[in-house]
């Protein structure tokens, strides 16, 4: 009897254990960056300018699980309303059934399309390492490339595609409202759609990594600040606008530059 209260008092702090286990998710991807991601970080610092070193299946699998875990520690700490709030709903509901597990299907859903993300990364990597555009560090060693990222990045700031997925970013209520759906299975399809929503709407600042390095863990920092205040502050979209102008501005500095 005794264990069987403890269970029932367990399963009602369902939110406190979803919210424990994101923390801790991104904990965990945060300490795994800053010990420097399976990288040769010191060769990286000693010799920026190098050409990188040959690719191998290894070196390939060791580059997608660093942009992953990059991506998991970014992004899953502005996804946790979003994550917590569904929690909270499920387990309001009359006919809710595993929470806990139903959130932790919507977080690995989530991160799923994350996952296809920084695959697309890696490649996108390989291909620029391949013309000799980036350098040991995995920095743009073309004024011109970094100015048009830049640049590009800006005007995505302003496009149709950014506000509509800002929109569901930063409004979890709004999100699940529109997109419920009930069971397992659609836990897991809630959160490859709102991973996709967030990477509708920040993908352009990722590959702002390729300009000042994808391993500057000042860049890191400050870009998944700048998501954070993007999706969860009140003036969010003038936000997005803001670092647009200032994104178009350096590249076009840059573009100037290399000309």
């Amino acid at each position: 009897m005794t264990a069987h209260l403890a269970l029932e008092r367990l399963l009602h702090r369902e939110r406190l254990i979803v919210a424990i286990g994101t923390a801790t998710v991104a904990a965990l991807a945060w300490v795994y960056l800053a010990s420097g991601a399976g990288m040769d970080t010191d060769m990286m610092t000693e010799m920026p300018d190098m050409a990188p070193m040959p690719w191998t299946p290894v070196s390939a699998a060791l580059l997608f699980v660093m942009w992953w875990v990059m991506m998991i520690a970014m992004m899953v700490p502005s996804a946790a309303p979003t994550v917590l709030l569904y929690a909270a709903v499920k387990r309001g509901k009359d006919d809710a059934s595993g929470p806990v597990l139903e959130g932790w299907m919507f977080l690995s859903g989530y991160l799923l399309i994350w996952a296809g993300f920084s695959l697309m990364a890696v490649l996108a990597q390989g291909v620029l390492e391949h013309f000799g555009l980036l350098s040991m560090a995995m920095a743009s060693t073309s004024r011109a490339l970094g100015g048009i990222i830049l640049l590009a990045a800006g005007l995505y700031q302003f496009t149709p595609l950014k506000r509509a997925c800002l929109r569901y970013c930063q409004s979890p209520l709004l999100f699940l409202s529109s997109f419920w759906r009930e069971g397992a299975a659609g836990a897991l399809r809630m959160g490859t759609r709102h991973g996709t929503y967030c990477v509708g709407c920040c993908w352009f600042l990722m590959a702002l990594l390729f300009v000042s390095g994808v391993m500057n863990f000042v860049w890191i920092i400050g870009i998944a600040l700048y998501v954070a205040c993007e999706k969860m502050l009140p003036f969010g979209g003038r936000l997005s606008h803001f670092a647009g102008v200032a994104l178009i501005l350096s590249g076009a500095f840059l573009l100037a530059r290399a000309a």
